[in-house]
């Protein structure tokens, strides 16, 4: 079937609409009228073709043996239990959102990436919000890589991690702690001074606040695996002051930007 449009476009919007996507969304990203997008999906109902040349859905690693980028995983791991939801869309799709704060454009971005190489098919969509914006991904196999999705706040049900999550943490703990720390922790200069003296020091300090016991427990045994000190100085708080541990997260963690 002929499109003024190259056949590569014409299959990636029509892989969108059987996931869920709405023609608005999937006229945006590719560049067409929502008409367009309508037209398509019309035509190849009417006249019997597949969706798409070849298109048969993006293949899952827990369902089809998909290879699966782990270093990517892992970080896409830590986004996910800070700030990451799964939404069901329709027929069977679900939704990944990642929400993060606006002032950090090279971090959304790393996101968006990381995203396509967990999703190789993935056309992620950055979605501003008030101060902050949301990344976000569809695809009806979101919840076999996030078995921790469910009803509710993460800090009211059991997180666990899988046994094949924790293989993948256990070699990448780096990459789940910079998603972690990325996405509900940060990175700052402290200060202190001694008892009878007004002269102040300072110090950089990584802090990690989340309200979920579980999350923190993932969060403390990825900086044990590495052997970085920390502490609890607040009940849903982790804190990492020493300087050892501090250059240790600085070389893959490091300030936001």
């Amino acid at each position: 079937m002929a499109h003024f449009r190259s056949q590569e476009t014409v299959d990636s919007a029509l892989r969108m609409s059987d996931e869920g996507v709405s023609d608005r969304v999937n006229a945006e990203i590719h560049g067409v009228a929502i008409k367009t997008i309508r037209r398509w999906r019309r035509l190849y109902q009417r006249r019997g073709l597949p969706r798409g040349t070849g298109f048969q859905g993006t293949p899952c690693p827990r369902c089809d043996g998909a290879a699966l980028d782990g270093t990517a995983y892992a970080l896409l791991l830590g986004w996910y239990l800070g700030d990451g939801h799964i939404a069901q869309a329709r027929r069977g799709v679900f939704c990944l959102q990642i929400a993060n704060d606006l002032k950090y454009p090279e971090l959304n971005q790393e996101i968006a990436a990381t995203i396509r190489l967990v999703k190789p098919t993935a056309s992620p969509c950055l979605r501003n919000g008030q101060g902050m914006i949301r990344i976000e991904a569809r695809w009806k196999h979101w919840p076999c890589l996030f078995p921790q999705h469910g009803p509710g706040l993460k800090h009211l049900r059991k997180i666990e991690l899988a046994d094949w999550q924790r293989e993948i943490v256990a070699k990448y703990p780096e990459q789940l702690l910079r998603g972690l720390f990325h996405s509900d922790g940060c990175r700052f200069v402290n200060w202190a001074s001694k008892p009878g003296r007004e002269q102040r020091y300072y110090y950089v300090r990584y802090m990690f606040s989340n309200e979920s016991e579980d999350i923190i427990g993932i969060l403390t045994e990825a900086l044990d695996l590495l052997g970085i000190p920390w502490r609890r100085p607040r009940r849903n708080v982790v804190a990492v002051s020493r300087k050892e541990g501090v250059a240790a997260l600085d070389a893959f963690v490091g300030p936001k930007s």
